[in-house]
């Protein structure tokens, strides 16, 4: 489950991501993590972006939770009344030791700890090395800023280590490269979760692999949209993200789209792009991500189609249930 929303966002005199996170904590929820994110817009379509947004302000964030089906579901009414505007979502994923789920493509999602190491090396990195020498697409990594595992809260605090804090590795590759992989990751120490779900990539380095799949529905099917690109990737003299969030906010009404700023990762075989003290940003992965109806997100992925015609790759994936939420207004279900 998966809230997008204002970082600053309260309900009953908090706010909400430590609401959402005490709920996850008191349920024993497997992983929560909370990831900042620098760009986007929600129901209303008020303007966030990363050339102007500052710390103090009021940054989009998601708070991703994951567990056994039934218990997420459970906990689905108390996230949607504690988000007072944004969007939460269900997916279906499954444990990495079973078989793979059907498609030529997955994703793979494995949740360590921010400063755990693997042979000297920063888990998330370890995890993303592993991954490109098995042929993956691409992998990208992010610091969460809060979560939880199995109840346990760990907060990053400005000054310290933050080595128990969460972070998450979302990685995109072929069908036949991810048993391998998930076999060595699975043995990796400190590993704490390791998850797969079935995917569509749409594009990779520019090249057209396939269109969104087309769903027959009554409206209340959801597919989710996710662009991952370079922060100094651009599109006539733009960041393809801001590009991205400025065009898909005039396209149509749409429930939201969030950018998610990333610190390791690489796309299409390509070095390593990382955070560095020196160049803050500016090589460093972001992931643009969009939740709508399968005809917005056709829509959508013609905007992307554009604008990644030389870099990124772009996916697809079905959302089973997704409620968009503005003040008292509720649309959707989960």
């Amino acid at each position: 489950m998966t809230a997008y929303f204002g970082e600053r966002q309260r309900s009953g005199g908090r706010f909400v991501a430590d609401a959402l996170l005490d709920l996850y904590g008191d349920a024993s929820v497997a992983t929560s993590i909370v990831i900042r994110g620098i760009a986007g817009f929600g129901p209303r379509h008020e303007l966030r972006s990363d050339v102007t947004l500052s710390g103090s302000e009021d940054p989009p964030i998601a708070v991703i939770a994951v567990d056994a089906a039934a218990k997420m579901r459970r906990l689905a009414s108390d996230t949607v009344g504690l988000v007072t505007r944004g969007l939460v979502t269900l997916e279906s994923l499954q444990p990495a030791g079973g078989p793979l789920p059907a498609g030529p493509s997955v994703k793979v999602t494995a949740y360590v700890q921010r400063g755990h190491r693997v042979s000297g090396v920063l888990a998330y990195a370890a995890v993303c090395d592993v991954l490109r020498r098995h042929g993956f697409d691409a992998a990208t990594a992010y610091l969460g800023v809060d979560g939880t595992a199995h109840g346990r809260r760990q907060r990053a605090a400005f000054f310290g280590r933050n080595v128990e804090v969460p972070a998450m590795v979302l990685a995109t590759g072929p069908r036949e490269r991810a048993a391998p992989a998930i076999a060595e990751l699975g043995a990796m120490a400190g590993l704490q979760m390791l998850t797969v779900e079935a995917v569509t990539t749409c594009k990779a380095g520019g090249t057209l692999l396939s269109p969104p799949p087309v769903v027959a529905g009554d409206g209340s099917t959801h597919q989710k949209l996710v662009v991952q690109t370079c922060a100094a990737a651009s599109h006539d003299g733009v960041p393809v993200h801001r590009a991205l969030v400025t065009r898909l906010r005039a396209v149509h009404v749409t429930a939201g789209v969030t950018v998610l700023r990333a610190v390791w990762g690489f796309q299409n075989g390509s070095a390593p792009p990382a955070d560095s003290v020196f160049r803050l940003g500016r090589r460093v992965p972001v992931t643009t991500v969009a939740v709508d109806t399968p005809e917005r997100i056709a829509a959508s992925f013609r905007v992307a189609d554009e604008l990644t015609a030389r870099h990124g790759v772009v996916t697809v994936e079905r959302v089973p249930g997704a409620v968009s939420i503005d003040g008292g207004v509720r649309r959707g279900t989960l």
